[in-house]
């Protein structure tokens, strides 16, 4: 039967823009065939979630993402097989959560690991033409679901600055991804951008970083590949040191994150981390 299903064009192009960009060392860059965007407006985008009709938006699309992606858990088509290290997440307290980007599910999968001890919803940080531009019912969670799209336009961006800020100091959890985009099903850690740490250290708020391991299921999806199953890892949480400075605190954070990672891929995959470039990062 799963012979029968074609593996998806779409899927495979985006394999071998993974596997080319790869081999010529560019680890965050877009491989998704992503829909025009445009900027995002000034005021357009209530970051901390203030206003009213933000807050009963945001509980309808909570609703309806929940029950979007509990249906595709109870069909088999997104699977959370373990969660290890739970203990080490702080339930109280603001804090950034980081993990690796592969699937569009992997955001919901953190929440979910978390969701007893969360005491609320998880804000995630997302690219700004997801809320601007991206249609259909994923376009609707990306503007509902409690995001902060990271734009470039100066006067946004003090925007998203002001809201992270007041979300941390009310307690609250920001998912946000270091590798910067999604390459889909891609297994390694990938070099990390400074971003996440730079907001940790600004705000004096820990990172806890999420690590997310696959395996093949014997099931085989709608686009003709082995629907994966998933295994959370959270590692214990990093605080900015007050000796250092903010470029040796972000240094130092980014480090311990991604060495987390390794160590958690080369556990799990029982190989060493090496990549498939022309020459050695």
């Amino acid at each position: 039967m799963s012979d029968q299903i074609q593996k998806s064009p779409d899927r495979l192009e985006v394999l071998e823009r993974i596997r080319q960009n790869e081999l010529d060392g560019n680890f965050n860059v877009d491989v998704e065939a992503d829909p025009p965007t445009r900027p995002l407006k000034k005021g357009e985008c209530d970051f901390a979630n203030r206003k009213l009709s933000s807050k009963i938006a945001s509980f309808f699309a909570n609703i309806a993402a929940r029950s979007y992606y509990e249906k595709l858990i109870k069909k088999g088509d997104f699977i959370i097989e373990n969660v290890v290290g739970l203990e080490n997440f702080p339930e109280k307290g603001g804090a950034f959560i980081t993990c690796n980007h592969f699937s569009v599910l992997d955001n919901y999968a953190v929440y979910r690991v978390i969701r007893k001890k969360l005491g609320g919803n998880l804000y995630k940080v997302i690219r700004e033409g997801n809320y601007t531009s991206f249609p259909g019912l994923y376009g609707y969670f990306f503007r509902h679901c409690n995001t902060l799209p990271l734009s470039d336009n100066y006067e946004t961006l003090k925007e998203f600055m002001s809201g992270v800020e007041y979300l941390i100091k009310k307690g609250k959890k920001i998912l946000i991804y270091p590798e910067q985009c999604m390459w889909w099903n891609y297994r390694k850690p990938r070099p990390l951008k400074d971003g996440a740490f730079n907001l940790a250290v600004r705000n004096g708020a820990p990172i806890i970083p999420f690590f997310i391991t696959m395996r093949d299921d014997q099931k085989i999806g709608v686009d003709g590949f082995p629907v994966q199953r998933f295994t959370v890892h959270i590692s214990k949480p990093i605080y900015p040191d007050p000796a250092l400075d903010r470029k040796q605190n972000v240094k130092r954070m980014k480090d311990y994150n991604f060495e987390c990672w390794k160590n958690i891929y080369q556990s799990v995959y029982g190989v060493e981390l090496a990549y498939d470039t022309k020459e050695q990062i």
